[in-house]
């Protein structure tokens, strides 16, 4: 068993603060099993139908325990919240670890809840810190099963599982009624358009639906950990800027089985070869960052000059480019942009080895020097790796 060390370390902080903290991921990316890590006192499964008649009397049940209590599907009883607020205010040596797979409407209803009392962990896949098989992972994605399969053979015909799986079960349970053809029909299509910006009008006449339909699709997906709609950045500038959002598939192996793409080979030679490479180091840096997913951003303008990804930190502005080249150069575009949004400092990151500087304020970052925490530059200009 992979042990995920910098998600353990998130976690325990959380344990400490709250006397509630919510794990909420995509179905299999290994909620259950990081749970795990933290000995709880009692275990509930709300899968398991002897677990969910015990919570048939919730009050009678939860009232009597201490300790770590851990509620895994606990989107299967959200009238829980109300219960758990009176709970932890009521029992001081109570604490509660709960898992659930879909985060819209889990957070608004336990936020509404458990306001001041509940932190949130959004888990992904593997990372690099996990495993350091960059290549495999990039290819397979993040799921445990598809990551760590016997073959590149296996782990495509469980993503191909999965996908069937959550289109004609985990939809349904949560009271979608989209039929399973029709979505992944559109999720197909999404593919196409990962790395891009999004036009919802097109996208809708391709699928000849309405573009509010498209709208609550690609909310579906995001509320469901499989897609991230990346917001753009709104500066007050004198430029005319793209406005409206980029989209990407969060799992690279999804994607790659959406592209019928699965093999090393048959990825390198791919016209997504790019985009791929884009999305996959985007999730990696995102989790470093380890920020809300509304503080994140791109940003572009029409005349040509964009960063990938933005975001605000210790009162500065910083930035990151993703390329899949083999020596990054600096580009006019880069110039441009740290001088548009006063960034303290730009990385590209790419699959090299070696770090090393740009430009003043540019440096080359290579994906396995991001770990579990980002770099900042020191007071003295130098970018160290974590």
């Amino acid at each position: 068993m992979i042990r995920r060390k910098v998600d353990i370390k998130r976690l325990t902080s959380l344990l400490k603060l709250f006397p509630v903290t919510a794990i909420l991921g995509a179905r299999q990316c290994g909620k259950t099993t990081l749970a795990h890590e933290f000995s709880a006192d009692h275990y509930f499964d709300l899968e398991n139908p002897g677990h969910m008649a015990r919570m048939e009397t919730p009050q009678l049940t939860l009232d009597p325990l201490s300790g770590l209590i851990v509620i895994d599907e606990i989107q299967r009883l959200p009238d829980l919240f109300p219960l758990l607020r009176h709970l932890v205010d009521t029992h001081g040596d109570q604490r509660y670890l709960i898992l659930g797979s879909a985060s819209r409407d889990l957070i608004r209803q336990s936020s509404e809840s458990l306001a001041g009392r509940i932190g949130y962990y959004h888990l992904g896949g593997f990372m690099p810190c996990d495993v350091k098989e960059i290549d495999r992972l990039w290819l397979r994605g993040g799921f445990p099963k598809a990551c760590l399969a016997e073959n590149d053979e296996d782990a495509f015909a469980w993503l191909e599982q999965y996908i069937a799986t959550f289109m004609e079960r985990d939809i349904p349970q949560l009271g979608i009624t989209i039929p399973a053809r029709t979505l992944h029909r559109f999720w197909t299509m999404l593919s196409h358009y990962h790395g891009q910006i999004l036009n919802y009008s097109e996208l809708a006449r391709s699928f000849g639906i309405s573009d509010m339909t498209v709208r609550n699709y690609i909310e579906l997906l995001n509320a469901t950990f499989m897609v991230r709609t990346l917001q753009p950045w709104h500066a007050n500038l004198s430029k005319r800027i793209v406005k409206r959002p980029k989209i990407y598939l969060r799992d690279s192996g999804i994607f790659h089985r959406f592209l019928t793409t699965t093999s090393r080979d048959q990825l390198l030679t791919h016209p997504k070869l790019g985009a791929s490479w884009e999305g996959f180091a985007l999730e990696v840096a995102a989790y470093a960052l380890n920020r809300r997913e509304e503080d994140l951003y791109f940003f572009r303008t029409h005349t040509g000059t964009e960063l990938d990804l933005f975001w605000q930190e210790r009162g500065k502005n910083w930035g990151v480019e993703f390329k899949y080249t083999d020596a990054p150069r600096r580009t006019r575009s880069m110039t441009a942009v740290i001088r548009d949004l006063d960034l303290a400092h730009l990385w590209v990151v790419y699959p090299g080895k070696d770090v090393y500087p740009l430009a003043e304020k540019i440096t080359a970052l290579p994906l396995s020097h991001i770990s579990g925490e980002w770099a900042y530059p020191d007071g003295r200009g130098n970018v160290h790796s974590s």
